[in-house]
């Protein structure tokens, strides 16, 4: 059996689909399917290394992306996706799968495309309350239609979704509380503030934590993703604001959360302060509660859309970014703290709402189309 995968640009893309990945090959094990191949069809590999672990071929194809704002790229980009199509038209009849799975974004439109020119099974996956426009135009003829969100259902067929969940990586589902605080340098007995910008980091909270640190260090320790491309700029100006200062220990910027370094830092976290990616699925798995801060101007809205469906369930609280300041968050964190029957109701949320089979129920159904399809 062959099947395909793409989606990607991002880690909120990527790493579900290596999530999926690890699934397919245990399925493809129990169901005795030796020949088992796994592709990733993207304009970049992204992490190679996750690739080669989990013995996926990485097959280069050109995407062009669509700007919902004027830019001089979009003439350009017709041209690339254009190319695109034709590489993938080729790439995909030489390996012709038995289904290809996608995450949707600018960077599966090709491999969607040809897949849909020869007749391959599709089923997608949408990790947003409100449908990007690649995948709203897949669903058209996807043979199942796997969901985040169940108030996505109502853009598509309904007998082709499934609530499912945003599949999670196995090694971010553990959580390491024994050794955590010797492992990050963490003092006993006082709080820890995760702060989580995403997989590039996020300039809007490492400022406004950085206007906070002097008075949330008073009375919480704080592990702070910063980004790579943010982590010196950062440190430098926390070496600053925070010289002579006697609780400076307490503050750990850190440029990227390796698999253990999050794992460690999830079981240790009190509270979370993060966007409202795809690591709101993470957060959720983990049952901590937090305070999600959404990109404004995301494509389509979704962080605050996304957000806004999460914080329905009570798992969260949403801060605007119009409404951001040091002041706000403090406070905010200040009542959360100081109040653990709201934070061990948003725990218990926050568990309510993960989905902890989502990448199994996904591979199994691919799986099942791939069989179909080979016969």
């Amino acid at each position: 059996m062959k099947i395909v995968l793409t989606g990607g640009g991002t880690g909120g893309h990527f790493y579900p689909l290596i999530a999926i990945a690890e699934e397919l090959q245990k399925e493809a094990r129990e169901n005795k399917l030796l020949d088992a191949k796994l592709y990733y069809m993207a304009p970049t590999p992204y992490h190679e290394a996750r690739l080669f672990d989990n013995d996926i071929t990485f097959v280069r194809i050109p995407a062009g992306k669509r700007r919902l704002y004027f830019s001089v790229a979009n003439f350009f980009d017709l041209f690339i996706t254009a190319l695109g199509i034709l590489v993938a038209l080729w790439k995909m009849f030489s390996i012709f799968p038995d289904v290809v799975f996608a995450k949707g974004g600018y960077a599966s439109y090709p491999a969607l495309f040809a897949a849909r020119f020869f007749g391959i099974p599709v089923v997608i996956h949408e990790s947003d309350s409100v449908p990007g426009r690649v995948n709203l135009w897949a669903g058209k003829f996807a043979k199942k239609i796997a969901l985040s969100y169940p108030s996505a259902a109502d853009y598509f067929e309904k007998e082709k979704t499934a609530y499912t969940g945003n599949p999670v990586r196995k090694e971010l589902m553990v959580v390491q509380k024994s050794g955590a605080h010797e492992f990050l340098k963490l003092e006993e007995n006082i709080p820890v503030l995760l702060i989580l910008g995403g997989s590039l980091g996020s300039e809007v909270i490492n400022d406004v934590i950085i206007d906070s640190l002097p008075r949330l260090l008073l009375k919480y320790q704080i592990i702070h993703q910063t980004g790579k491309g943010n982590f010196a700029e950062i440190l430098n100006t926390s070496k600053v604001i925070l010289k002579d200062n006697e609780f400076a220990h307490r503050y750990h910027p850190l440029d990227y959360l390796n698999d253990l370094a999050m794992q460690m830092s999830a079981g240790a976290a009190d509270l979370i302060i993060s966007r409202a990616g795809s690591t709101i699925f993470e957060i959720a798995v983990w049952g901590i509660p937090s305070i999600l801060i959404p990109i404004t101007d995301s494509q389509g809205d979704h962080q605050r859309k996304n957000a806004y469906a999460y914080a329905r369930s009570g798992a969260a609280v949403i801060i605007e970014e119009a409404n951001l300041n040091a002041n706000i968050l403090f406070e905010e964190i200040r009542r959360l703290m100081e109040n653990p029957a709201e934070r061990e109701r948003m725990k218990e949320a926050a568990k309510g709402f993960a989905r902890l089979d989502s990448a199994e129920v996904i591979a199994k159904e691919i799986i099942q189309i791939g069989l179909g399809h080979e016969k």
